[in-house]
């Protein structure tokens, strides 16, 4: 089987420009950029529901912040998310990322238990580390995360994620790490409710279990609560995900070290701005960790379908670029395309995404070349052509990984395309491309619908 989502980064709509360096950049103000952000944000939200009506399985959007040069917007995907989920009944809401080095994971474990309930069960959670400093260690800093200590952030990475599953899986709670003490050891909770309920044998939690009480203290002052030597030993998180034990998470890889630790906590994969040579590689990386670790998985069920299951919802996904020409000049559309892949690129490549592109026989390529769109395009990291060229290249992608099942994720925006364009994109995908696909893969599993109303009642009539 075959199943179809869509990969939105936010890239701004405003035209590639050139540079006196060659860096290709959104052209405009920082003015232009704020209402190009703006208009953005709403294309994202739209497209969301347009996917559903399209037929696509799953919307996946990423987590970036604070950048006027033009590549990504995608400030707070799980806030997005919410008013997709609003408008739709069925396709997977998915983050790649939640960046858990800026949050306090329990901050954003309360927003995608928010999200799943909203949804009805929805959720495909993101995690990852983080890789760029500017984001990084300006949210991340009251927590003490760095991504300048590559060690330093996995071991921050590692506990928040761990944190998050216990706050999702555990009526009540506490946790003593490196970087967080849920709750503080020094928290005074002499509550007379607090003890009122769980002094209650029903509630499955014993009192001696989330309170140590003491004795007033006599020099502390201030109100009841805090007047005393009583403190809090464990807390709830509201509301949990309605899928249980949780929803299923996932995380953009671009190392072996990241793949086999996705594999043995039962993590899904995103594959992106890798050459097609090299696909069958990280899938054989991730398939053996997983057997080698027990095939984890949330929910036990042993194990699953090399490079993606289909009907479990496990393993990994293939993100390219897509972009379908139209009938016309279509030079003139590649050179476009070009430029904005390249413009895309000239952000990417800086953080060491370059040496990664290099095909499996070849040496890392160095940091600093220039990595144009035609690249790009002969690596089918992106691909650009005819409906027939796009659904072509995507059975070859499919059958040089080996997997019976397959998950792509488009990348329809591009710098300097505005909504319509990308609406018009994905519209053309989802009417020339997929049928072929479904109809040459064994089709597509139906999808779950929520049965969450969000509509008032109606009130009764007198």
């Amino acid at each position: 089987m075959i199943q179809f989502g869509i990969f939105q980064n936010g890239a701004s709509d405003l035209p590639v420009a050139d540079t006196p360096s060659g860096v290709l950049v959104a052209g405009g103000s920082l003015e232009d950029m704020h209402a190009s952000y703006q208009r953005i944000l709403i294309d994202q939200v739209r497209q969301g529901v347009l996917a559903e009506q399209l037929g696509y399985d799953f919307y996946f959007m990423t987590e970036h912040h604070f950048q006027p040069e033009g590549p990504e917007f995608s400030p707070n995907p799980l806030m997005a998310e919410m008013a997709i989920a609003a408008q739709t009944r069925r396709i997977r809401l998915g983050q790649a990322t939640n960046i858990l080095t800026q949050w306090h994971p329990l901050r954003v474990a309360e927003l995608g238990a928010m999200l799943d309930v909203v949804s009805g069960g929805r959720v495909e959670f993101g995690v990852g580390r983080g890789y760029q400093p500017r984001e990084v260690e300006v949210f991340g800093f009251p927590y003490g995360s760095s991504i300048q200590d590559q060690e330093r952030n996995r071991a921050y990475f590692q506990e928040a994620y761990d944190l998050i599953i216990k706050a999702w899986t555990e009526p009540s709670f506490s946790h003593q790490g490196q970087f967080f003490s849920v709750p503080p050891t020094y928290t005074r909770w002499n509550h007379a409710q607090t003890i009122a309920y769980f002094s209650q044998p029903h509630v499955g939690r014993a009192l001696e279990e989330v309170l140590r009480i003491g004795p007033p203290d006599q020099y502390g002052g201030g109100n009841p609560v805090t007047n005393t030597t009583t403190v809090l030993k464990e807390i709830s998180l509201f509301p949990q995900p309605v899928q249980k034990p949780y929803p299923q998470c996932w995380e953009p890889v671009a190392s072996s070290r990241s793949v086999e630790w996705a594999a043995a906590h039962g993590v899904n994969c995103n594959i992106n701005a890798i050459p097609r040579n090299r696909l069958r590689k990280v899938v054989e990386t991730y398939h053996q960790a997983s057997e080698k670790a027990g095939w984890p998985d949330r929910l036990n069920r042993g194990a699953f379908k090399f490079g993606w299951d289909a009907e479990k919802r496990r393993g990994l996904s293939v993100g390219p670029w897509v972009y379908i020409l139209k009938p016309g000049d279509e030079r003139a559309q590649i050179e476009r395309i070009d430029r904005s892949l390249e413009m895309e690129w000239n952000y990417y490549g800086p953080f060491g995404f370059t040496a990664g592109l290099a095909d499996a026989d070849e040496a890392p390529y160095p940091l600093d070349m220039r990595v144009t769109g035609e690249i790009l395009r002969q690596k089918e990291t992106a691909l650009v052509g005819r409906a027939e060229e796009v659904t072509a290249a995507l059975l070859r992608m499919k059958e040089l990984v080996g997997s019976e099942d397959f998950l792509v994720l488009c990348h329809f925006e591009m710098p300097g395309l505005n909504g319509e364009e990308v609406e018009e994109q994905m519209s053309l995908f989802a009417e020339q491309v997929m049928p072929e696909l479904r109809s040459a893969c064994g089709g597509s599993p139906v999808l779950p619908e929520s049965n969450v109303d969000l509509a008032p009642q109606q009130p009764a009539q007198a």
